[in-house]
């Protein structure tokens, strides 16, 4: 096995940026090396930095634990100690762009778990079962910014990886029009029951730029490359809902989808069942041997049952029926803060380096 690549997390102290040390241990690939955040934490050990606000269930790794926190700004000094990064940071979004192009701009890879540069037309937004062929604009990426190894690659929103894969399998039927609700887990917004007791016996049917993201991200995971760009598809139509409700982990949506050419229902099982990505023939480290799969109890996939289906990282489906309105309508399941944040993350950069985009710092 080649040499372990250096990482730095950028945003560790922070929930999604915990998740992202979690998963990195032993990783057979990557070896975190370097944590960053504000500068309130900066000059502190990991420890003494996360303090009593480490929110996973499982303890914080002991190798990271006497690592000094840096400056997020301190790019010069982290870029002497690290391969590439992964941002997690919780700032404005003008403020994360700038940032991000910085560290690309000093030839420092950035893997993003940030909605900041997800609409920018030559950043590759990327689901890596589904559309690993968006890395071909890196090069062209490359150029506008000038680097000979620095880039941005970013993940999509969280509560689109509960049913865009699940459409995916689905597209050759033709999907003329979606409509989605989705009920998202607390962790989604860095929040877990302590933090946050109002949300305890309620619901809250607003997110904050949730519904935008949901409707117009995956026709971007859905486009093609033309002249430097990705041109998002026009089709299909997908209007949504995102309803915070009192769940630690896990994000489940509501599907109801309309087609050019209605599938038999077994048809779309076997397209479910069959389904399978780069990830899958590669064998990467934390590609789920099963993406997608149906259950077919009907009171399932449940939440607090199912979200940590292949580790976290594959996708249940249920409730597969006719609608009278549309054509079918069934729910999907992902984990938000694994498949939908920092796990779809390490994932992407496990496929960045399998195809050559990530490698050591000479």
């Amino acid at each position: 096995m080649d040499k372990k690549l250096r990482v730095g997390v950028l945003g560790g102290t922070g929930f999604v940026g915990q998740r992202f040390v979690s998963i990195l241990e032993n990783h057979p690939y990557f070896k975190v090396v370097a944590i960053a955040a504000s500068s309130r934490s900066a000059g502190k050990t990991y420890e003494e930095a996360v303090g009593d606000h480490w929110k996973l269930t499982n303890e914080m790794p002991e190798s990271v634990k006497k690592i000094i926190v840096k400056d997020i700004y301190e790019i010069d000094e982290i870029k002497k100690e690290v391969d590439f990064v992964f941002c997690a940071v919780n700032m404005p979004k003008d403020e994360i762009k700038t940032l991000e192009e910085k560290y690309a701009k000093a030839e420092i890879p950035v893997i993003s778990n940030n909605s900041a540069n997800r609409m920018v037309e030559d950043i590759p937004m990327v689901i890596p079962e589904i559309n690993n062929d968006h890395f071909k604009i890196i090069d062209a990426q490359k150029k506008r910014l000038g680097t000979k190894r620095g880039f941005i690659a970013v993940k999509p929103n969280c509560s689109i990886q509960s049913y865009v894969p699940a459409l995916n399998a689905l597209k050759k039927f033709g999907i003329e029009t979606v409509v989605v609700s989705t009920y998202q887990a607390i962790s989604g917004a860095g929040k877990t029951f302590k933090d946050w007791p109002e949300i305890i016996d309620n619901v809250i049917p607003f997110i904050g730029g949730e519904e935008e993201k949901s409707e117009k991200e995956p026709l971007k995971v859905w486009g093609k490359i033309e002249d430097n760009k990705i041109i998002p598809a026009t089709t299909p139509v997908i209007t949504t809902q995102c309803i915070r409700v009192p769940v630690a982990d896990g994000h489940l949506a509501s599907v109801f989808v309309k087609f050019t050419k209605k599938p038999s229902k077994e048809e779309i099982l076997k397209a479910w069942a069959d389904y399978s990505g780069r990830p899958q023939e590669l064998k990467l480290p934390s590609a789920p041997k099963q993406f997608l799969r149906y259950m077919e109890e009907e009171n399932r996939p449940q939440t607090g049952l199912d979200r940590d289906y292949e580790n976290g990282m594959g996708i249940s489906i249920g409730r597969l029926r006719e609608d009278p309105v549309y054509d079918y309508k069934f729910v999907c399941l992902s984990h938000n803060t694994l498949r939908g944040a920092a796990g779809g993350a390490v994932l992407t950069a496990e496929l960045l380096k399998a195809e050559g985009y990530l490698t050591a710092r000479e």
